[in-house]
C-alpha cells in the first residue's frame, strides 16, 4: 500500500524541518509549502491525503487558503488540520466554518501528538 501524502503549509523553517524528518519515519510522504500561495499550488499538483495548515503566513494566510478551498469540491474531501498558536474562540470558529477538519494549538501539542492526529484522519 502506498504511503499517505501529507501537505505541510508552514512558514516556520524549523517546524517544516521537524515535519520533514518525523513524518517519513511514521510512513508518510511529505510535501512542503512555505506559504498559502505555494500550498494551494501544491494541493493541485500533489493530491495529498491530508493538509497541515498554519494560519499566519506571508502572501496568503491559512484563512485565505481555507476560503479558496471551500469553493473547490475536490479539495473538500481532504482533511485539513489547522495548526496555529492563535487560540481565540472566534479564530477556531472561523476555521471550522471555512471547512477545517480540526483546529490544533501548536504550543499545546508535541510532534508525537500531531502525528497521532494525522493518523486518525488518514486511516
Amino acid at each position: 500500500m502506498a504511503n499517505k501524502k501529507i501537505l505541510v503549509v508552514e512558514d516556520d523553517k524549523f517546524l517544516r524541518k521537524v515535519y520533514e524528518s518525523k513524518l517519513p519515519k511514521e510512513g508518510f510522504d511529505v510535501v512542503l509549502a512555505v506559504d498559502g500561495v505555494e500550498g494551494l499550488e501544491k494541493l493541485k499538483t500533489e493530491a495529498p491525503d491530508l493538509m497541515l495548515l498554519d494560519l499566519i503566513m506571508p502572501r496568503k494566510s491559512g484563512f485565505e487558503v481555507l476560503e479558496e478551498l471551500k469553493a473547490d469540491k475536490k479539495a473538500a474531501r481532504i482533511p485539513i488540520l489547522v495548526l496555529s498558536n492563535l487560540g481565540q474562540d472566534e479564530d477556531i470558529e472561523r476555521t471550522k466554518n471555512l471547512g477545517a477538519t480540526e483546529f490544533l494549538i501548536k504550543s499545546n501539542l508535541s510532534i508525537k501528538e500531531i502525528i497521532e492526529k494525522i493518523k486518525q484522519y488518514t486511516k
